[in-house]
């Protein structure tokens, strides 16, 4: 099995969307002529998940820190054009192929009180879990793009269908936005298999012979654009400011697992692209944009961080949230070009903890906001002014919740927490190494970065104080506490933020080899800029 468990990973989920389509199309009707399915797609997509799971989990299990690129799957596919079906996992991506096949799973459990065309959304649903599953496995440039593109569509339809009062608008910006992006990814990789010799869309081919290409285009370097072409189509997926506009409302206006994926794994697809394309391919062009990079991510989390504070919506808040975060990752990836090796290690290996960490804190968050929206029907902090209830308008809108709903205030507080930082919970191992790494390099922007630390204090616990402190709000006097099913898909969430807040060594020992080397990589590559 191991010699196809990737092949296994990927595709799993569209033998699960094929499985419940022939299901819908084969059942017999019901006495009344109605075929209602909705449970059987539910149930063959929590089996597809979750044997999906099982799977990754085996992954892990066999998997060797120290022996690079493992579990290989390389065939030709298209050879007139040197075209690889090549998968292949590392101390970068396993990771992350983790997280997928866990918040897919837990993204499918959430949506069990989804009612309207189950047979679509849950199809919608395994058609994106293998979009992001090939993305994290490819290592053939041409197929990681394919998987790239296969995860629009179905986020499109997700949000476009299913999603709040402001549906269309929100899927259609998302799907302008990353197209953008995605054009400029495409021209970059033409770029590289036409320029480079061989030419191939082999990423590790790409990683040996990208580094001679000696052209120009206008009068400027080929490398550089493709640089930059690679960096605007990954930006736009961070999201980086100022490229970030799209991210706040597709997430106000998804359904509540579609919100939990997009901030838990597709968020991550931007800085993996860096990490896996970027930085191994052209090594010296990351020492001319380290500095901007760590520029950005400063703005990342302060700007995120303020707009958070201003929301009165907690849905809205998490989104912003998310900006703030990712800006981390920016920042410790920025500190690979440390001449101080524990720096430079300290924030490449931060920077991938904290995409992991930080998808398993969000999730927590939006599947909170979610349970008190299917109570509530709204997600106020405090009423708009706009309220349909002008009497309400600007009070607040729960208040005292912590006596009604003691186990959801104790999981929000948890999330809450971890969110901002607090030792021994994930979020703050991986942000301090950040911060290490940062602060090896670019001490200034390092220092400024670390006020993102106070803001998320501010909007997490003005957010907690106004919802579940202070006397009961008498409209929620019937509201009730979490269900079995909420509480099952919180728990491996918690578990996990507090394991790798106390006791990050099985995080760190999985990635740090592999982080060893792509840093080995720029340092070498340093070097020879040092010399020209």
């Amino acid at each position: 099995m191991n010699s196809h468990i990737l092949s296994l990973l990927v595709f799993i989920p569209i033998l699960g969307a094929l499985v419940t389509l022939a299901y819908q199309q084969f059942k017999p009707k019901s006495v009344n002529g109605n075929n209602d399915n909705g449970n059987a797609h539910k149930w063959i997509a929590a089996v597809t998940t979750g044997l999906q799971l099982l799977l990754a989990a085996w992954l892990y299990i066999q998997y060797i820190p120290t022996a690079g690129i493992q579990f290989v799957e390389q065939a030709s596919w298209i050879p007139q054009f040197n075209i690889e079906y090549y998968l292949g996992v590392d101390g970068l991506s396993l990771p992350m192929v983790l997280l997928t096949a866990l918040l897919s799973f837990i993204g499918v459990v959430s949506s069990w009180n989804i009612k309207k065309s189950t047979l679509g959304y849950f199809t919608m649903l395994l058609l994106l879990d293998t979009g992001m599953m090939g993305v994290f496995v490819s290592l053939d440039f041409f197929l990681f793009y394919i998987f790239w593109e296969v995860m629009l569509l179905p986020m499109y339809f997700l949000i476009g269908i299913w999603g709040g009062p402001q549906r269309q608008y929100a899927a259609i910006k998302f799907f302008l936005y990353t197209l953008f992006g995605s054009v400029f990814m495409l021209l970059a990789m033409l770029g590289l298999y036409f320029y480079s010799d061989p030419h191939t869309f082999n990423l590790i081919t790409l990683i040996q012979t990208a580094s001679s290409i000696n052209a120009t285009i206008w009068g400027m370097d080929v490398r550089i654009l493709i640089w930059v072409a690679l960096f605007i189509g990954f930006a736009i997926k961070v999201p980086i400011v100022p490229l970030h506009t799209w991210l706040p409302l597709a997430h106000v206006e998804a359904p509540t697992a579609v919100s939990v994926i997009l901030a838990g794994v597709l968020l991550k697809m931007g800085t993996y692209g860096l990490l896996r394309i970027n930085y191994p391919i052209l090594p010296d062009l990351v020492h001319w944009f380290a500095w901007f990079l760590a520029l950005l991510g400063v703005i990342n989390i302060i700007w995120g961080a303020l707009n958070a504070i201003a929301q009165i919506d907690l849905k809205k808040m998490v989104a912003y949230s998310s900006v703030s975060h990712m800006g981390y990752v920016l920042l410790g990836m920025a500190a690979v070009i440390s001449e101080n090796p524990a720096g430079a290690q300290a924030g490449l290996n931060g920077a991938l903890m904290q995409m992991f960490n930080h998808g398993t804190i969000t999730a927590m968050l939006f599947l909170l906001v979610g349970v008190v929206y299917e109570r509530a029907h709204h997600r106020y902090i405090f009423y708009p002014d706009d309220y349909k209830d002008k009497k309400l308008a600007g009070t607040r809108a729960f208040g005292g919740l912590g006596a009604k709903v003691p186990i959801y205030s104790a999981f929000v507080a948890l999330a809450f927490f971890a969110g901002l930082g607090l030792p021994a919970l994930s979020g703050f191992i991986s942000e301090v190494m950040c911060f290490i790494g940062g602060f090896s390099v670019f001490r200034t922007l390092t220092i400024i970065g670390t006020l993102g630390i106070l803001l998320n204090a501010i909007y997490f616990l003005r957010a907690y104080n106004h919802v579940f402190m202070g006397p009961l709000n008498s409209a929620y006097d019937d509201l009730t506490d979490m269900t079995k099913r909420e509480i099952f898909i919180l728990v491996p969430l918690a578990i996990l933020v507090i394991l790798f807040g106390v006791y990050p060594a099985p995080l760190l020992d999985m990635i740090a080899p592999t982080m060893g080397h792509l840093i080995d990589i720029i340092q070498n590559a340093g070097a020879y800029v040092g010399m020209m």
